[in-house]
């Protein structure tokens, strides 16, 4: 996994040398290159390599996955939004430039993925079948949509169901892009099977991160803990506790494993890279 997450990161700087230089460039790369899990891309080049694809010729799409998280987390700390100062173990992206440069470092993020995924030399067809769903996962009736009901829900009490609307269009949508783009690829057969197993794992990481932002720390997360209750949000250790919420977690990573042994691929490699979710600290 530390080799193909040194290509991802060797190649998102390549694909900002083209960007006119000043201090939104400054901004794109102090977030897009400050390290971070790239838990989305290893899923969709992982999913291929499960499948004995070489995943080099699509490495560019992995790292338009990667782009469009990073500006959804420039725009998410952003005063407007929830208000963070710590991200990744640094000062957020506003607060080390300022909010235009911020805001307008996620725009230029979002466009330089649709423009990276456009230049990949793959058949149109697939190309427009890529872009199309990838956008619509971060789009207004996907990601975008989840941080519209986060912000609505917080001062007001969600119910369990409300809250897994929300992450599964917040968090899972991109959680599960890589591994539907994957399936485009390899076997669209496989699609249905692999958007499950995306979105329990989505909701499985979030309730994850609910878990650690009251049981975990600011050094160890890489960014502020307590912030839920600071936002006085909906989550899933107010509404369960910690026990149940653990158990929640365990019982959607059993569903993933059974739905990824029912495939006929290599599991091993998509299994290593669940674990390392499962048993995340930060």
């Amino acid at each position: 996994m530390d080799q193909i997450k040194h290509e991802i990161n060797q190649r998102l700087a390549e694909l900002l040398e083209s960007v006119k230089e000043g201090k939104v460039k400054d901004a794109m790369k102090y977030s897009l290159l400050a390290g971070g899990k790239r838990i989305r891309p290893l899923l969709f080049i992982t999913t291929l390599k499960a499948y004995s694809i070489d995943y080099h010729p699509y490495l560019d799409i992995a790292c338009a996955i990667e782009m469009i998280h990073t500006y959804s987390l420039i725009h998410d700390d952003l005063p407007g939004m929830d208000n963070d100062d710590l991200r990744r173990g640094r000062p957020t992206c506003h607060k080390q430039f300022d909010e235009a440069t911020a805001i307008l470092a996620g725009d230029a993020l979002l466009n330089q993925a649709m423009n990276t995924v456009l230049q990949v030399p793959i058949d149109n067809g697939l190309k427009i079948k890529i872009l199309s769903r990838l956008f619509e996962a971060s789009g207004a009736n996907g990601m975008i949509y989840g941080q519209q009901q986060d912000l609505y829900f917080e001062n007001r009490s969600a119910t369990i169901e409300e809250l897994n609307d929300i992450h599964k269009h917040k968090t899972g949508e991109l959680i599960a892009v890589g591994m539907q783009l994957a399936a485009f690829i390899a076997n669209e057969n496989d699609y249905e099977i692999w958007s499950q197993i995306g979105f329990d794992l989505g909701l499985a990481f979030q309730i994850q991160d609910d878990i650690l932002d009251v049981t975990s720390d600011s050094e160890t997360l890489g960014k502020n803990t307590g912030s839920d209750i600071d936002n006085n949000k909906s989550t899933y250790v107010r509404l369960l506790g910690i026990k149940d919420s653990q158990n929640r977690v365990d019982l959607l990573f059993k569903k993933c494993y059974e739905n990824i042994y029912a495939l006929r691929i290599n599991h091993s490699v998509i299994l290593e890279l669940l674990t390392i979710i499962l048993k995340r600290v930060n």
